[in-house]
C-alpha cells in the first residue's frame, strides 16, 4: 500500500489522469445505460417513415437544411430546440426521427426530448452524410425552411 501511495505522490499528473479517465468512462457508461433514445440506421429509418406517422426533426443550421434534408423534415436548430419544444408537443406520442449533419448533434438532441417526455425517439446513425453518401437515399434540396 506504501508503494501505491508513493507512486501517486511522485506521478500526481499521470494519477490525475487515470482518475478523470476512469470517472469520464463511467459516465459513459452509465448515459448508455440509461438513454431512453434508439439509434437506427438510415434504411430502418425508412422503414419507420413508411410505416407509421413518424416526424423528422432535422437539428442541424439553417443553411444546412437548405443545402438538402429529408423530405417533409422539421428544421430546429439544436441550440433553438428547448424554445421550440411547445410547437412540437403535439408529436409526443409519435415516433420521432432526429438528424444532423453526422449523427453528433442528434445525440444531445434525442436527450432533450426524451426528458421533454416524448415516448418513441430514434436517432438516425451517421446523420444526413450517411443518409446522402453511405445510403444514397434521396433527399430533397429545395424548398423553404420549415418550423
Amino acid at each position: 500500500m506504501e508503494r501505491y501511495l508513493e507512486f501517486i505522490l511522485n506521478h500526481y499528473i499521470l494519477s490525475l489522469a487515470l482518475a478523470v479517465v476512469t470517472y469520464l468512462l463511467i459516465q459513459e457508461l452509465f448515459d448508455a445505460a440509461l438513454k431512453k433514445f434508439s439509434a437506427v440506421s438510415p434504411l430502418l429509418a425508412v422503414t419507420k417513415m413508411n410505416d407509421s406517422d413518424t416526424v423528422v426533426i432535422d437539428v442541424r443550421e439553417p443553411e444546412e437544411f437548405l443545402k438538402g434534408h429529408i423530405e417533409n423534415a422539421i428544421n430546429t436548430p439544436l441550440g433553438n430546440l428547448p424554445a421550440h419544444l411547445p410547437k412540437l408537443e403535439a408529436h409526443k406520442n409519435k415516433p420521432v426521427l432526429i438528424a444532423c449533419q453526422n449523427g453528433t448533434r442528434s445525440a444531445s438532441a434525442g436527450k432533450i426530448l426524451t426528458k421533454a417526455g416524448f415516448e418513441q425517439v430514434f436517432v438516425i446513425t451517421g446523420g444526413m452524410q450517411a443518409w446522402e453518401n453511405d445510403y444514397k437515399l434521396p433527399i430533397k434540396s429545395t424548398g423553404k425552411n420549415k418550423s
